[in-house]
C-alpha cells in the first residue's frame, strides 16, 4: 500500500501531481471516483483506488466515467472524474449538460492535457472547454497546488452549484 494512503491527513509527503490530486480528493471527502485510463491522468484513479471509504471504477469511456460521477453528485456525494484532454471531447455531452443542470454534492473533473503529444494523437488546450461551459478552471503549477486545488475545487463546486 502506498505511503500516501497510510499517512494521516495533513502529513508532509513527497507526491507526484497525480498522487497529490488523489490525496486531495480523498481528504476532501469524495465518495465516488470514476475515470477512463489514459496517460497522463491514469495514475489519479490508480491512487484513489487504494484509499478507504471511496468507491472507484474504471469506466468503458470518458462519457460514462463522467456520468458515474454526475450520478454520485446528484445523489449528494462528493464525486470525482479524471480523463485526458481528448477524453473531454468524448464526455462533452455530459459535461455541457451538468454545467446547466447543476450539482448537489461537489463534482470535480480533472482533465490532463498532454502538452507535446508524448502519449496522445493530438495536442489541445482543454481550458477552452471550461470557458465555453462557464465553469472555473484551476491550473496547479506543482504538486502542492494540485493537492490544495483538488480540495478547494469541491468547495467551489458546491458554493456555485457547478
Amino acid at each position: 500500500m502506498s505511503a500516501a494512503v497510510q499517512a494521516k491527513p495533513q502529513s508532509r509527503l513527497l507526491l507526484s501531481g497525480n498522487d497529490a490530486i488523489a490525496r486531495g480528493v480523498w481528504e476532501a471527502g469524495a465518495k465516488i471516483a470514476a475515470a477512463y485510463p489514459g496517460t497522463p491522468s491514469t495514475e489519479i484513479l490508480e491512487s484513489l483506488s487504494l484509499y478507504p471509504d471511496l468507491y472507484s471504477e474504471w469506466s468503458v469511456n470518458e462519457k460514462v466515467a463522467l456520468e458515474v460521477a454526475i450520478g454520485g453528485s446528484m445523489s449528494g456525494a462528493r464525486s470525482f472524474c479524471a480523463m485526458k484532454h481528448v477524453g473531454l471531447n468524448v464526455a462533452s455531452d455530459a459535461f455541457m449538460t451538468v454545467t446547466v443542470a447543476g450539482v448537489v454534492g461537489g463534482l470535480v473533473i480533472a482533465v490532463a492535457d498532454d502538452v507535446g503529444m508524448s502519449s496522445s494523437q493530438n495536442e489541445q488546450d482543454s481550458r477552452f472547454w471550461g470557458r465555453f461551459a462557464h465553469v472555473p478552471v484551476l491550473e496547479p503549477a506543482d504538486s502542492q497546488e494540485a493537492y490544495e486545488m483538488a480540495k478547494y475545487a469541491f468547495e467551489l463546486s458546491e458554493a456555485y452549484n457547478t
